[in-house]
């Protein structure tokens, strides 16, 4: 065999680890810097002397010859190094810049390190085959502006899907060394950059992405993550050195193509912000529980319900403590109904997203359109849930007041929250699961009814009428009368008379119920109010949100903001003028002002019954803290809030017995670092779509949105009237307030944002639509309201005037021109 190896001669048995990974990456067309292997025959000891072999000066000139001018690297390859199981990183001796007449006094060195001291204990430490003598490489040096290492794994945390790079200006030897500090990256293994320098010194983000491919492909070559070696000669990329990570790197993930697609453009309405692990239990127990009523109320048989029980359980889920639909399970959801193949596109509506569901997605789910006797069939079905429904339509009156009953019932059954002991607690929540979560027909039926009938009128008005028939829809909406939506409103404008009448609306913001002090009839109408709508709160759906009667400060600021304000005459409302909206027409216009009337019915059932409902969460959280008060008081938790921070499943569980863990602390602990963690991260985008379990969908880089420019935005006009007014962004109405006469311009709103809405001109929000919270107060007291402006919190400047017009649905910066 030759002292200089031939091609054909190397291999991991004669040219060691190095030496064959270099000849492989250069056969599979990598650019390797040109390179000789010297045999370990080449040198030998005499007298504790390292010599040559005489033969090798001939043989090491012509191969020097081959590789062109020096200077020259001479690197160890010992059969075990830059092996699976040790790299010996560091323990042979490394010559760099040798020009060409030193080249063989370097390979007597590296030769010797062979036989080291150190290498001897490394061996020993790992269990290394004993010393041996290596070969050695000698390689033309790359004059490198950039060198460094890279990893087609990250060996930190054991992922195979990262690429790792550490890049320092110059040569690499410096970052091996451990002399210089790396600048690091870390890209996706799909070439989405990860982790990017703060103010990038060595590589640009192109060239980062350049070397990531480098590392993958070594591992394609070599059949597993590689750690190589490489440098930068001006654009030109050079591999250096390639060999397997040697740390234990996690399996990679089977295949999943599955589509997720979480959106929370409708629910952020009810649940914004971070939502608790109490709170989100509990809704994903209730919309369980209601909407498999609902299923089974329009027609779906028993067993295809429970066959569908992962879909009900899963229709919500929670990102970085937010809360949001998995839509693919509601998508699964309607797709139990009868005629959902014929109504697939009208279906999604119902879901109330800004954005249509994938075509992947929705054509994946439900059967294709039925034809022959499947169509026959689906008819007869879709005819007998419409025949259920308009019974159901019938006795709904009967199943308000039977729902009404339980639920009277159920908040006066069992011993009161605040002397009851942890066993009554839980006989009172589960009351509460079986007389009104388990039995939600009357909400259930009428918000059916409600979303098909203000629809549906809306659509008559606009084919028989026109914009007229619209503007018809929407005065009619207006003035129910005995919606309890507006009656807080109501009861603050008058509170708001007694205060200015008395003198003592700064006293007031200064002193807070105080001032009401020697006030008996304030007072009393006070106390009243919270009695009547002391759950009716910021956030009411979360249970840890804090209620009224414990903190009436937003109220008390609402009162003071509508003693201040000027008094003004309110317009008479003139009855709606059907005959002119659609003349020589009456038997078109009897049905249509019947079917308008049947929706405002709805409309304001199901705003009276949403209030009933906050009636139960709010004993639900009286409950709860409860709960949370006799584990305090028993020494589980720190804090009687510290119950919001566990799951409904957890608390009964430590009260009744199936749970996993009685340490609540240590989940709390947990579960507040986690909470801590998720209130430093931005919301999340509205949209997120992933592939796999749910768990790893998450938010990436935001993606930058085309901005809209001008001074007017369009969006979805709910309550006619033109307003033109200066404008107040909320959005914490627990600690910000509206001037009264002010336009308010949010985010989202929910219905304890009524004390602001009491002092609005006009509403402006982000989120929403005809039959949000806010459309329908606004309705009912008759302001203008325009949802849909995305955007509007970051569009308008504080203090700005607006010009809001309710019915076209148009915002513009600035006073009215017209």
């Amino acid at each position: 065999m030759n002292l200089i190896l031939k091609p054909e001669e190397i291999s991991v048995e004669t040219a060691g680890g190095k030496g064959a990974a270099l000849h492989r990456l250069s056969e599979a067309g990598f650019d390797v810097p040109a390179f000789c292997v010297v045999s370990p025959q080449a040198c030998h000891w005499q007298d504790d002397c390292v010599v040559a072999q005489p033969e090798l000066a001939a043989e090491l000139q012509e191969a020097l010859e081959r590789l062109g001018p020096g200077p020259y690297a001479v690197r160890s390859s010992g059969r075990a190094e830059d092996g699976s199981a040790h790299s010996h990183a560091g323990q042979f001796h490394t010559g760099l810049d040798i020009p060409a007449p030193e080249v063989e006094a370097a390979i007597r060195d590296v030769w010797a390190s062979g036989f080291s001291d150190s290498l001897a204990s490394y061996r020993a430490a790992t269990h290394a085959a004993p010393a041996e003598a290596p070969a050695i490489i000698v390689q033309q040096m790359v004059p490198a502006r950039a060198a460094g290492v890279a990893f087609s794994a990250d060996p930190v945390s054991g992922f195979q899907g990262c690429r790792v790079i550490s890049a320092v200006e110059g040569l690499g030897e410096a970052l091996v060394s451990g002399a210089a500090d790396g600048e690091d990256w870390q890209v996706s293994e799909t070439g989405e950059l990860l982790v990017t320098p703060a103010e990038p010194q060595v590589l640009t983000q192109e060239e980062a992405q350049k070397i990531a491919t480098l590392a993958t492909r070594a591992e394609e070559v070599f059949g597993r993550p590689q750690d190589i070696e490489w440098a930068l000669d001006g654009a030109r990329l050079y591999m250096l050195q390639s060999r397997p990570i040697t740390t234990l790197l996690r399996p990679r993930p089977m295949p999943d193509g599955a589509l997720v697609v979480l959106d929370n453009s409708n629910i952020v309405e009810s649940y914004p912000g971070i939502v608790s692990p109490l709170t989100y239990s509990f809704a994903c127990y209730v919309y369980n529980r209601v909407y498999r009523a609902f299923v089974a109320l329009l027609g779906v048989r028993p067993a295809e319900i429970s066959a569908n029980t992962p879909v009900f359980d899963n229709l919500l889920t929670r990102v970085d403590g937010r809360v949001y639909y998995n839509l693919g399970n509601w998508y699964r959801t309607l797709a139990l109904l009868p005629g959902f193949s014929r109504n697939r596109d009208h279906m999604e509506t119902m879901m109330g997203v800004d954005e249509p569901l994938p075509a992947e997605l929705r054509d994946s789910i439900g059967p294709p359109p039925a034809t022959g006797l499947k169509r026959f069939i689906e008819t007869l079905r879709t005819t007998r849930v419409a025949m259920g429904l308009f019974w159901a339509a019938l006795r709904l009156p009967a199943t308000k007041r039977r729902f009404l009953t339980r639920l009277e019932r159920a908040l006066a059954t069992g011993t009161p929250p605040e002397r009851a002991n942890l066993t009554e607690l839980a006989a009172t929540w589960r009351t509460i699961e079986a007389d009104l979560l388990d039995r939600w027909d009357a909400p259930l039926v009428n918000d059916f009814l409600c979303m098909m009938a203000f629809g549906g009128s809306r659509k008559l008005l606009e084919k028989w009428a026109g914009p007229a028939g619209l503007s018809l829809h929407n005065d009619v909406m207006i003035g129910q009368g005995d919606i309890v939506s507006a009656e807080p409103s109501q009861r603050i404008a008058e509170m708001g008379r007694m205060v200015a009448a008395a003198g003592l609306a700064n006293a007031l913001l200064q002193d807070g119920r105080v001032a009401l002090a020697g006030q008996p009839e304030i007072e009393a109408a006070f106390t009243a109010y919270l009695e009547r709508f002391g759950d009716r709160c910021t956030q009411e759906l979360k249970l840890e949100s804090i209620p009224l009667d414990e903190d009436p400060s937003q109220l008390l600021a609402a009162i003071a903001a509508s003693a201040n304000r000027s008094a003004k005459a309110t317009a008479e409302r003139s009855e709606p003028d059907w005959e002119a909206a659609i003349p020589g027409r009456p038997v078109r216009r009897q049905l249509a002002r019947w079917a308008t009337v049947y929706a405002k019915a709805r409309v304001r059932d199901r705003e009276n019954l949403r209030f009933e409902r906050t009636r139960i969460f709010g004993h639900a959280r009286r409950v709860f803290l409860a709960m949370g008060r006799e584990f305090w008081a028993n020494g589980r938790l720190d804090a009687p809030r510290d119950i919001f921070h566990l799951t409904v499943g957890e608390v009964l569980g430590a009260i009744e017995g199936n749970a996993l863990s009685t340490d609540l602390r240590a989940i709390v602990s947990a579960r507040k670092a986690e909470q801590d963690h998720n209130a430093r991260l931005p919301d999340p985008p509205e949209r997120l779509i992933g592939r796999g379990a749910a768990l790893l969908v998450r938010a990436g880089p935001a993606q930058a949105k085309p901005e809209e420019t001008g001074d007017a935005r369009i969006g979805t006009g709910c309550s006619a009237g033109r307003v033109t007014a200066p404008a107040r962004v909320i959005r914490d109405p627990r600690s910000e307030h509206l001037v009264a006469g002010e336009i308010l311009v949010a985010r989202n709103t929910d219905p304890g944002w009524i004390a602001v809405f009491s002092n609005a001109a006009a509403i402006v929000v982000e989120r929403g639509s005809l039959l949000s919270h806010s459309a329908i107060v606004a309705r009912e007291l008759g302001i203008p309201c325009v949802v849909g402006i995305k955007g509007a919190t970051d569009w308008v400047p504080e203090g700005a005037w607006l010009t809001v017009d309710g019915e076209s649905g148009e915002v513009r910066l600035g006073h009215d021109t017209q």
